[in-house]
Order: structure tokens, then sequence, then C-alpha cells
């Protein structure tokens, strides 16, 4: 239950990379709240994620903040408050800034990372330990917070076929980190607002201390313009967890519905 955010944001990216800047998929305003449950019954936390326009070093960014905490009977055992923030381009979502600081449990980062893509270098500014350094990274690398709006913004849904998929490169806290992402097919969940036509994913992760195996992850996005992320279901090494999207503001286009309660 301390990956809350690390899971919604890492299993909220798409497939079938197009790029195009004819249909934006979100704006300035744009807010999700999410509502996360453990062994599907236990109220487990929340997270949150909001874009607001902004200024960094004299650039038009987007800048994107992501909130996870535990709440109820968690929270007396394992307390979560987790943060990440993403400053990035307009045009390319290729981010300048990231921001991670966590506390889940006891373990705490607390780290700011700038990048600079005509030198492809990373400058970690590790808060926590007082130190500082620089790395190498590839051509027009992402962080985590960023990879998602990118891939929002260009995904091609008249042109998905089950099974495609896409490898994903992310610079993420100081290494940088490649998962898979495959698309199973479409599906209608239902959902706190009605039955809602979804595109469902399978990202690959490492099988271990958190997650059960590879494929333990699914979710399920919104098949219409905003590609809202609707639900995420996680077999943990002990127990599951799932994400429902619970509350949602300032969507560029229309959400949706099947059937209205």
């Amino acid at each position: 239950m301390h990956k809350i955010l690390l899971i919604l944001l890492l299993t909220t990216s798409f497939i079938q990379v197009s790029y195009s800047q004819d249909e934006k998929a979100f704006e300035d305003g744009e807010w999700f709240k999410f509502k996360m449950s453990y062994s599907g019954f236990l109220k487990a936390g929340n997270a949150t994620l909001t874009v607001k326009n902004a200024t960094l070093n004299n650039k038009e960014v987007y800048h994107v903040k992501g909130k996870g905490w535990t709440t109820g009977m968690i929270k007396w055992f394992f307390k979560v408050e987790d943060r990440y923030e993403s400053y990035f381009d307009k045009q390319t979502n290729i981010p300048y800034k990231f921001i991670r600081d966590i506390d889940e449990g006891g373990y705490t980062k607390d780290l700011e990372i700038d990048f600079d893509h005509i030198n492809k270098k990373a400058h970690i500014n590790d808060k926590k330990n007082k130190t500082k350094t620089v790395v190498n990274i590839k051509p027009n690398i992402h962080d985590m917070v960023s990879t998602f709006y990118y891939l929002r913004n260009n995904i091609k849904i008249d042109t998905l076929k089950v099974g495609d998929e896409v490898l994903v490169d992310m610079y993420y806290d100081k290494e940088s980190y490649r998962f898979k992402l495959e698309y199973l097919g479409e599906d209608i969940i239902s959902s706190d607002f009605g039955d809602v036509e979804t595109l469902m994913f399978r990202p690959y992760v490492l099988a271990g201390r958190v997650f059960k195996e590879e494929e333990s992850l699914t979710v399920w996005v919104t098949k219409d313009k905003n590609k809202v992320p609707l639900r995420i279901k996680a077999d943990l090494a002990v127990g599951s967890l799932r994400a429902d999207l619970e509350a949602f503001k300032g969507l560029k286009h229309p959400f949706q519905i099947v059937v209205k309660r």
C-alpha cells in the first residue's frame, strides 16, 4: 500500500504512440481523485492528480502535482504521505523538473531532478542526504508523471490492436526505468458515474517484494478523448490493491457514460 501513487502513475500510461498536437487530452484545471482499497474491502487511502499552468525558467509549462496518502485503519500502522510533481513543456510534454518527496512508513526520499535535454544530463538534488549529482540521460526521456500526460495526448484509439505493446523509457529517482505495456482490448465497467466504455492495458512490472508476478497489473482508461484512468487493479505479494476514480473536474472533453445510474 506504500506504492499508492507510484502504482497509479506507472500504470496509467498507454500504447500505440503517434504524435499529434491536434487533439489535446487535457488542459489547465484538470483534477482527479482516486479511492484505494486493499484486498477488495479495506479502504487504504486516496490519491489526487492536478494540472495547472505555470512558468519555469521563462518557459510556459504544465505543472502537475500528484499526492497519495493512507487513510482509516491503514494509516495507524503504516502512514503514507507521497508527493510527486512534474514541470513539462506544453507542446512536447518533455519534462524540465521532477520532484519526489515521500514518507512511506518512515522510509523517506526528497529528490529534485532538473533535466537538461540539450546536453542530455539530469541534475539530481538529493535534499535528504544533501548531495548533488549529474548523470547522463537518453534523448527526450520522460519522468513518471510526464510520461502519463504525454501518452494521453498521443494515443491513437482507432489503430489499437489487441496485443500491441510499447516500451517506455523514463527517468525515476536516480536511474532509467523501462517498462512494457500491452493492450488487452475493450471493456465496459461499472463505476461511481455509471457504466463506461474503457480500454484495458497490462503494464509489465518486476515481480518480487511488491508485485506478485510480472502480469500483476491491469488498468482501465476511458474510451474517449480524455483517456481518464478509471480503474487499476494490482495483485501484490500480499493481498491486492485497487484504485477507482472517485471524483473529477476540469476535463477538456465530455465524459462519456453508457448508462446513467
